[in-house]
């Protein structure tokens, strides 16, 4: 897989929160640290997400998101 986006983070799928349209896919990128995604439930079935399947996070920046609690 060749792509221009520069932050690539290997991990793990741990969970996925399916929705009626989207889901909510948790990726285990390593040191304790679980990044979150959503993604339409055609992405998840088109990639085959399962929990345990390795899996790659692709950020650009432009489409980066920051929350607080």
């Amino acid at each position: 897989m060749k792509i221009s986006a520069r932050n690539q983070l290997k991990g793990k799928v741990v969970s996925i929160e399916n929705g009626s349209v989207n889901a909510i896919v948790h990726i285990d990128i390593g040191v304790g640290n679980v990044l979150s995604s959503t993604v339409s439930l055609a992405a998840v079935k088109e990639l085959n997400l399962e929990v345990g399947k390795e899996a790659y996070a692709i950020i650009k920046a432009t489409s980066v998101m920051v929350g607080v609690e």
